[in-house]
């Protein structure tokens, strides 16, 4: 029974380790500037290691996403912080550009199956909570990942590879507790078959995923900026060197995310999507000022306002969608939820990256929040429509 205490001990492990996945994937961020300082490496290359990373995710969840519905829960998740635990050693191992794009690879390769199959796992564990646990889990992580990387950079013996060996040592301890966890899906044929690239969006939930893309893909788009740039923009922007300032820059906006989510868990799904599309339009337009003034002020600011958006756009998406996918389908829609999402996180960071080579940083920021405001102004009438499926 999914009341029992040995599931309840199954939905505390997949929490701890979905976040634990999620603060490997931010650690790299506050370290981007620092790489690129001692290994001598070119904007063009740090843009080419988050989109390493970017690209093997989405392949993973295109062809992996739904594996676990198959094998089951366990066997996924032990597969994939396997994959971590060698993505973490890379990172140690790394001496220069090469090693740190087969990092992140790996690293991408490992969150690919990881998202949606303990995403799954949370909701077949606890299915009253499991779509806010969803929420807060990523948030929770990224800011740990980021805040971490950050102190140990700026205060720590040994920068490029003490962050790693924590977070290796906590991926092998997980690995280790996986053993005394009970599995919580049956085995179904068509392994193989779910191997194939392939978007499953079962028929229940199409009409949800695609009336919140807009507001989706908006918040998305901002969360892959801060991860990527938001750092060396700080720095570009102030004249702030201090890796710990754009770390705090990153983790202010998760951290009012995760409240965000815990203080609007009760609120109507549909009542929290036009004030969170509200404050990213605002939080942004804020953050753009900031830079403009070059105050760090209204950096941290403006990023609290968006975390607000951030934090509660994501929550409520999660509660409209989730509920209409069947036990068996989960992984499934999650490995779907999770591509749209993650399109919206990497490519238009991507594009910033490349763009910031020719016109600066500072420029790139402006035209990146524009399209962002755009967007938001565009989702706040999409939100008006969505009401049936909550």
């Amino acid at each position: 029974m999914p009341s029992s205490p040995s599931y309840r001990r199954m939905t505390t492990f997949g929490v701890v380790a979905a976040a634990t996945f999620s603060a490997c994937s931010s650690a790299p961020t506050p370290l981007y500037h620092f790489y690129q300082e001692h290994f001598g490496l070119s904007p063009l290359v740090v843009t080419i290691i988050f989109a390493a990373y970017a690209v093997s995710l989405l392949l993973t969840l295109l062809t992996f996403g739904s594996i676990s519905d198959h094998i089951g829960r366990k066997p996924a998740i032990c597969a994939s912080l396997a994959m971590n635990a060698l993505a973490m050693a890379l990172f140690i191992l790394a001496e220069g550009g090469g090693m740190l794009i087969a990092a992140r690879v790996m690293q991408g390769l490992a969150m690919g199956m990881a998202i949606p199959t303990l995403g799954a796992t949370i909701l077949d564990t606890d299915n009253e909570r499991g779509p806010m646990l969803n929420s807060i889990t990523p948030f929770i992580g990224l800011t740990a990942g980021s805040l971490l990387a950050g102190l140990l950079v700026t205060y720590a013996p040994d920068p490029a590879h003490l962050v790693f060996v924590v977070l290796l040592v906590m991926t092998l301890l997980e690995i280790l507790l996986l053993l005394a966890m009970p599995e919580t899906t049956r085995r179904r044929p068509g392994a193989l078959a779910s191997l194939r690239p392939h978007v499953a969006i079962p028929a229940s939930a199409r009409s949800a995923v695609l009336r919140t893309s807009p507001v989706n893909v908006a918040g998305w788009a901002l969360g892959g900026f801060y991860l990527s740039l938001m750092p060396s923009l700080v720095t570009a922007a102030t004249g702030i060197r201090s890796p710990l300032v754009g770390a705090s820059v990153v983790s202010v906006l998760m951290l009012v995310a995760t409240a965000t989510v815990l203080l609007t868990r009760n609120a109507p799904a549909t009542r929290v999507l036009p004030v969170g599309t509200l404050s990213l339009l605002i939080g942004v337009a804020v953050t753009l000022i900031g830079v403009n003034l070059q105050q760090v002020v209204l950096l941290f600011a403006g990023t609290m306002i968006v975390g607000i958006g951030f934090g509660g756009n994501f929550s409520a998406i999660l509660r409209i969608v989730l509920p209409l996918a069947h036990n068996d389908d989960r992984a499934g829609l999650l490995s779907a939820f999770f591509v749209h999402s993650y399109l919206a996180f990497a490519l238009p960071a991507i594009g910033a990256g490349l763009l910031a080579r020719d016109i600066g940083l500072a420029q790139t920021a402006y035209i990146f929040g524009a399209g962002v405001i755009a967007l938001a102004g565009i989702s706040l009438f999409a939100a008006r429509r969505i009401g049936a499926p909550a």
